[in-house]
């Protein structure tokens, strides 16, 4: 073969390779224009649904801002250095200064003034002369242009933030102290109506029975027995009206020391001659375990309260009294359980038994019983009434125990509100059983008279 037609032969294959690989690039060419087409278009969706969800996202932003700054409730948010961050509204006109109590949110620069303040020195500006300092736990603060707020805090822990929530309880809280002074007119009034009642009645014979003094006929004899009656009523009134003023005393009760093992035996040496002189049986027991153990209270009216018990049970025993008194120490508790083996408290009256001025006794008070309860209440205890199946009444009282290494007594810490008074049916609790009504009106009254003739 000669070299003209070796190199035809080499230049066909050549072209024949070129024409290949231009075909097969324009083969590449066009699926890459497609995939370039496919990725754009992918691209724009995405950037108009992106474009989309930032519109949304801003809307919804616009709307909780709107929604933050109308809010009737405060909200702040401080950072982990206690530096306010995010403030709406209504916490700026908290804290605005002025007795204006009235103003609008709306009525507020929609600059924050509160940013950037540490919250804890903006609450110390903040409150009233004599309010207490507000640590992390305060759940209401008393601010010096007349607010009462409730605090609520919630943490992000995510943000490393705090959220504040506040509450204006200002109105409402004037609206309860307008509700609670009515219902203490109104039950010091019906205290007062239902005392001119009781009182009515001995008033009314001594008045009959003076009467007859005034007779030019009567006898020495007469005279004495008449005397001796008009007597018996004025005291019957005296009762009453010293059971009144020890009831509606009310006031806080001067915490003293009191040594259990002194108090019992004490306590089983005034109840002793009173059961006795009745002709009745004394049971009695002690179970204080050994070491000294110490209630904090009033000494006279603790045993003034366990006498009236003992009293009442004397006078409506049909029978001969026999009388049970345990005193314990247990799970921090003094239990003093007084029975009788009397009729018992019939079912119909068992929910008013501690009511004021209620009684079944002609010349009962009514308020013996009362008088207990409230003592108990003040002392921060607890009273229940039981009766059990054999027809006995047992009357149980809880009081705090106060260990002699405590800083605090337990007892002296106690609420007036959280004290219990309770009736029992053999099986549990049944309800409460005393008006807080006519305690607090009995706050109002400062008078103090021993508890004499308050007998139920």
């Amino acid at each position: 073969m000669t070299q003209a037609a070796q190199t035809t032969e080499h230049l066909e294959k050549v072209f024949e390779t070129f024409n290949r690989v231009s075909e097969e690039l324009d083969t590449s060419y066009r699926v890459l224009q497609v995939r370039v087409s496919t990725l754009t278009q992918e691209l724009a969706e995405a950037r108009t649904q992106r474009l989309q969800e930032l519109a949304e996202k801003e809307r919804l932003a616009n709307r909780l801002a709107l929604l933050m700054s109308e809010l009737p409730g405060g909200v702040v948010v401080v950072d982990g250095e206690g530096v306010i961050t995010q403030v709406n509204a209504a916490a700026e006109t908290f804290f605005a200064q002025g007795d204006d109590l009235s103003s609008s949110v709306s009525e507020l620069d929609a600059q924050s003034s509160l940013l950037g303040q540490a919250w804890p020195q903006l609450v110390s500006e903040a409150l009233r002369d004599g309010a207490a300092t507000v640590g992390e736990d305060a759940s209401e603060l008393l601010l010096a242009n007349g607010r009462r707020l409730s605090v609520s805090r919630q943490p992000l822990p995510d943000a490393n933030e705090e959220l504040i929530l506040l509450t204006d309880m200002t109105r409402l809280h004037d609206l309860q102290e307008t509700v609670s002074r009515d219902k203490r007119l109104s039950a010091l009034g019906e205290m007062a109506a239902r005392l001119a009642h009781q009182i009515r009645t001995p008033l009314s014979s001594a008045l009959l029975y003076v009467s007859h003094l005034a007779r030019p006929a009567a006898t020495a004899e007469e005279r004495e027995r008449v005397s001796a009656k008009v007597v018996d009523s004025l005291r019957h009134m005296e009762g009453l009206v010293n059971s009144m003023l020890t009831f509606v005393r009310g006031g806080p009760v001067v915490f003293d020391g009191i040594e259990l093992q002194g108090f019992s035996q004490e306590l089983l040496v005034l109840v002793e001659p009173l059961v006795t002189q009745c002709g009745g049986v004394l049971n009695a027991e002690v179970a204080l375990g050994s070491g000294t153990m110490t209630i904090e209270g009033d000494r006279d009216e603790l045993l003034g309260a366990v006498l009236n018990l003992v009293n009442n049970a004397i006078d409506v025993s049909d029978k001969a009294l026999c009388l049970d008194i345990k005193i314990s120490a247990l799970a921090g508790l003094l239990r003093i359980v007084v029975a009788d083996n009397g009729p018992g408290v019939a079912a119909d009256i068992r929910e008013r038994i501690f009511d004021p001025f209620f009684t079944t006794r002609v010349k009962g008070t009514g308020l013996g019983l009362a008088v207990v309860a409230m003592t108990v209440r003040s002392h921060g205890g607890k009273i229940e009434l039981d009766t059990r199946a054999d027809g006995a009444t047992v009357f149980c009282l809880e009081l705090p125990l106060f260990s002699c290494g405590d800083e605090l007594s337990e007892g002296a810490q106690a609420s007036y509100k959280n004290s219990q008074i309770a009736l029992l049916d053999g099986t549990g609790l049944v309800k409460p059983a005393i008006d807080d009504s006519v305690i607090e009106a009995g706050a109002e009254e400062q008078s103090m008279q021993s508890i004499g003739g308050g007998r139920r």
